[in-house]
C-alpha cells in the first residue's frame, strides 16, 4: 500500500494529491495535522534513507522561527525530536512506496515510481 505523508492545506501536497488521483494511483493519505507526527523509528528510516538533512525542511517558517539554540549543533536525533513535535518541519510530502520513500513532488519522478 502506498501512503502519503504531509499536511491537506499544503499547496504542494494538493499538487502530489492531484497527480496522485488523475493517474488512478490509490493511496492512504496521512495528514500530520489530523493523524499525528510520525514516530521517531519512521521518521529514523526516512532520514537513514533520504537523508536527515533533507528531511528536515529548514527552508520552511516553523523552523525559521525557532530560536537559535534550537538549530545550533543539529544532528539526525535532534531532527528527529524537532519534526515529530512540529511535523510540519518536515519536507513535503513524504510518498511511502513498498521499498522506497520519495520525498517532495515532482511529476516526472511520481511518473517513474508509479508506471
Amino acid at each position: 500500500m502506498i501512503t502519503l505523508y504531509g499536511i491537506k492545506a499544503c499547496d504542494t501536497m494538493k499538487k502530489a494529491r492531484t497527480w496522485l488521483d488523475e493517474h488512478g494511483v490509490a493511496y492512504t493519505f496521512h495528514d500530520y495535522k489530523k493523524d499525528g507526527a510520525p514516530s521517531a523509528e519512521l521518521l529514523a528510516r526516512w532520514c537513514d534513507e533520504l537523508g536527515w538533512e533533507k528531511v528536515l525542511n529548514r527552508a520552511g517558517t516553523t523552523f525559521r522561527k525557532l530560536p537559535d539554540e534550537a538549530k545550533a549543533d543539529l544532528d539526525q536525533a535532534r531532527a528527529i525530536a524537532l519534526m515529530q513535535q512540529q511535523p510540519s518541519m518536515i519536507k513535503r510530502p513524504v510518498l511511502a512506496l513498498s521499498d522506497q520513500h520519495l520525498l517532495g513532488f515532482k511529476p516526472e519522478l511520481y511518473a517513474t515510481h508509479l508506471s
